[in-house]
């Protein structure tokens, strides 16, 4: 309850205000007159002239007062009602850094203590928030967690406006339409702790609650170390007040750290250009030392991850760290293959270093084809050779080398070899010592016996488990009939070539047939759009077994079947650890070309066949059933999301394989409905250890799925569809703990920048937050005295007064 005076109810702010000015205007010039007979009178003794001047002066004050009294008739007002405190956002850090060392234990410690200290105010209700990445997330204190069953998931509100909040220690119950506060008394309870984020943007969550649509906030309060993504360092007042939309409020900031974590790690690597196959790509890599830690000279060694083996070394160097504590050193490294590589970039730290989270970063690097280098071996010249070799050669993205048979060793041509113009076939040159710088081989039609082949036949495997590609076209003298079974070779290829006893060419002419698998996949799908599902029909084709695992049946033959009674495999692609591989059992595709077939395409067919199949061999997107990657990327130890969108018309159920790179060990199986509308679906992996790891997708159909898992893969090339492949990495350290140095320098800026202070974690409860409301919930006036009362002290004031100025001889 308060009480207070107020002139009476019957009179406007502007007859009070009149009243005023003529009360202060005739006590003015009753001193102004006074003043006048001063000088004239003769001071008597015992200084009557002076009493008497101070008499008419007190009278003449208490004359005016009661007229204004009179005329004003005071009031007594006595009200009821409480105090109702503004609203104060508080914003916490839930970034990954407030992990790291601060005051007194870990910055998140140091953030529930300021925490604390502002829930001791009763005269504000605290709104408290988590901010990272995009709009805000309300907190909740562990304590209201646990009685909720214990979730302890944050969860944003829609659109980023203010949901339910942490207490506020607030003493009157929240004003209507105040959804953003709770109030409780005493300390506060120290905020779950979430799952960190992965960003630290303050300036989306000043932005989405300046927006917001319920009652504006007073103050902002942040509660962070200051190593923020956004405002960045550059432009910190200017985009801190831009943040705010023209919300006129102090933003008061809490530093949970002041002193840097003894450190040298690796802060950032970046690439000068695009990265492109066979071409020097320049890494620009920042060390930065913090702390006090001696750094000098600190060597930095950039890999490559392979799918089996150690990583390969591809360049190293040192880094010499300046004053600030913070060296650069540029290393130059050279890719031979296309697609996702993971690189591991890693420093050996000196000694003290107190957090070798961040001695190795990984990143992810999408290698570009400047063209598609295709070395074409063929074992004579057929309209199939012929066919293809045009194409490749009229194709401007591809740059081919090829090489055919023209002279076999038996021919009798009577006449010494330096007469000949056909030069030798440089098996042992292109096989051993260029074989690294092609991105695809076609051996097509071609017997690995009589040129020399068969030695190099280990080579060509390994070149395609790391990351090679490889299709063998079908012809007299290909797959079983060119000596290619029971060797190195055959196990990186999609079918099997031992086939004991049976004719390794059928030569009866045949019309194939496109599998489940091959009408849904992207690759056979230019090709449909041409011709629809009939194919011409072929001279023959090599005999080949089942479809080996992993492999994705496109085409099959009609009649004849492998051993295990499936149809035998016409066409069919495979992966094999980092590359790819394609068989062709038939040297018919030029019928695609120039046919009665043909004509109803233009013969545009035999061009979208091959692209689309040296486009898979290069995993290029658009032949890829799928797409995945890790949402947000991957952090060692944390839960990761993928994130998998299929094409529209894959329906059916797809699964998720993911091996380590380096071991090939699978370390996660995941299952997962898809539709055919293309929809993305989210698939929850787990922790994972820190390195890199490949994600294989296979997607099947729903019909299929079930007969497929009960199954062995030997006999399940029909119901298969094409996988796609994604490598990604997972760092223990990431970006929020590449530069651990708190910024507090940041923080005292943004609070400058708005009128705020910035505070260590025991000044928060100190901060100067505006003062709290009175709502008034009952209110009564009662006169003082009575009108007639006023008017009558007035006129007795009026007549002292005037008795007083006779008798000191003022007229």
């Amino acid at each position: 309850m308060t009480r207070s005076l107020a002139p009476s109810g019957d009179l406007s702010s502007p007859v009070v205000a009149v009243a005023c000015v003529v009360a202060a205007l005739s006590l003015g010039l009753l001193v102004l007159e006074l003043f006048r007979a001063r000088g004239r009178a003769a001071v008597g003794p015992g200084g009557a002239p002076a009493r008497a001047a101070l008499g008419t002066l007190l009278t003449g004050a208490l004359a005016v007062l009661g007229l204004l009294a009179a005329i004003l008739r005071p009031v007594a007002v006595t009200s009821r009602g409480s105090l109702v405190g503004p609203k104060v956002v508080v914003l916490v850090d839930g970034s990954r850094s407030m992990d790291l060392p601060g005051l007194a234990g870990t910055r998140r410690e140091a953030a529930d203590r300021a925490l604390a200290e502002l829930g001791k105010r009763a005269d504000v209700r605290l709104s408290r928030y988590v901010f990272g990445e995009g709009a805000p997330a309300p907190a909740e204190p562990a304590g209201a967690a646990a009685a909720a069953g214990g979730s302890a998931a944050a969860t944003p509100a829609p659109g980023g406006s203010a949901a339910a909040a942490a207490p506020a220690g607030s003493a009157a119950a929240p004003a209507a339409g105040d959804a953003g506060a709770q109030a409780s008394a005493g300390a506060a309870a120290p905020l779950v702790s979430a799952r960190p984020h992965r960003r630290s943007d303050l300036s989306a969550a000043l932005e989405a609650l300046a927006r917001a649509a319920d009652e504006r906030p007073s103050a902002f309060v942040v509660v962070s170390d200051g190593r923020l993504d956004r405002p960045g360092p550059d432009d910190t007042a200017a985009a801190t007040r831009a943040a705010l939309e023209g919300l006129d409020v102090p933003v008061h900031t809490v530093a949970v750290a002041t002193e840097a974590v003894r450190d040298a790690g690796v802060r950032a690597v970046r690439t000068s250009g695009a990265a492109v196959a066979h071409q020097p790509l320049s890494l620009r890599i920042d060390i930065g030392c913090s702390g006090g830690l001696a750094c000098d000279a600190v060597p930095v060694v950039a890999r490559e991850l392979r799918e089996q083996g150690a990583p390969t070394t591809l360049a190293t160097g040192t880094a010499h760290v300046d004053e600030g504590g913070v060296g650069t050193v540029e290393l130059g490294v050279t890719l031979d293959r296309a697609g996702t590589r993971i690189l591991e970039v890693a420093i050996q730290s000196p000694q003290g270093d107190e957090l070798p989270e961040n001695d190795v970063r990984y990143i992810t690097l999408d290698v570009a084809r400047d063209r598609i280098r295709v070395l074409h071996v063929a074992g004579r010249p057929t309209y199939d050779v012929r066919a293809l070799r045009m194409w490749l050669k009229a194709d401007a993205s591809v740059d081919v080398v090829a090489f055919f048979i023209l002279r076999t060793p038996g021919d009798e041509v009577n006449a010494a070899s330096d007469e000949l113009a056909l030069i030798p076939f440089p098996v042992d040159e292109l096989f051993s010592v260029h074989l690294s710088s092609f991105d695809a081989v076609v051996l097509q039609d071609f017997d690995a016996a009589p040129y020399g082949l068969t030695k190099h036949l280990p080579a060509l495997a390994q070149y395609v488990d790391k990351g090679g590609g490889l299709i063998m076209v079908g012809g007299p003298n290909a797959f079983v009939q060119g000596n290619y079974a029971r060797t190195r070779l055959a196990r990186v290829l999609p079918v099997d070539l031992d086939i004991g006893r049976a004719p390794a060419v059928d030569l009866g002419a045949f019309v194939p047939r496109i599998t489940a698998a091959g009408r849904a996949a992207p690759v056979l799908a230019p090709l449909l759009a041409l011709i629809g599902d009939e194919m011409p029909e072929m001279p023959g084709t090599n005999v080949v077994g089942d479809p080996l695992p992993g492999a994705t049946v496109l085409m099959t033959h009609p009649t004849r079947t492998t051993a295990s009674g499936a149809p035998m495999p016409v066409l069919s692609l495979g992966e094999h650890e980092s590359g790819r591989t394609i068989a062709l059992t038939l040297d018919g595709s030029h019928r695609l070309l120039f046919s009665a077939f043909a004509s109803s395409s233009a013969g545009r067919a035999h061009g979208a066949f091959w692209d689309a199949l040296l486009g898979w061999l290069m995993r290029d997107p658009r032949f890829e059933p799928a797409a995945i990657e890790p949402r947000g990327g991957c952090l060692a130890g944390e839960e990761t999301t993928l994130v998998l969108r299929p094409l529209a018309g894959q329906g059916g159920e797809a699964r998720v394989t993911i091996a380590r790179l380096g071991s090939g060990a699978v370390v996660r199986t995941l299952k997962a409905r898809v539709g055919d509308g293309g929809e993305p679906v989210e698939l929850a992996a787990g922790r994972f250890e820190p390195g890199g790891y490949a994600a294989t997708v296979e997607i099947l159909p729903a019909d299929a799925a079930s007969a497929v898992a009960g199954a062995d893969d030997r006999g399940g090339g029909d119901q298969k569809r094409a996988t796609t492949r994604r490598d990604f990495a997972c760092e223990r350290g990431g970006d929020e703990w590449a530069d651990p140095r708190p910024d507090v320098a940041r923080l005292e800026e943004i609070a400058r920048a708005t009128g705020g202070a910035s505070v260590l974690p025991p000044g928060a409860g100190s901060l100067p937050l505006p003062a709290a409301t009175q709502v008034a919930a009952e209110r009564h006036v009662a006169p003082l005295l009575p009108p007639w009362a006023w008017t009558l002290a007035a006129a007795v004031a009026l007549g002292t007064h005037w008795i007083v100025r006779r008798r000191g001889g003022l007229a």
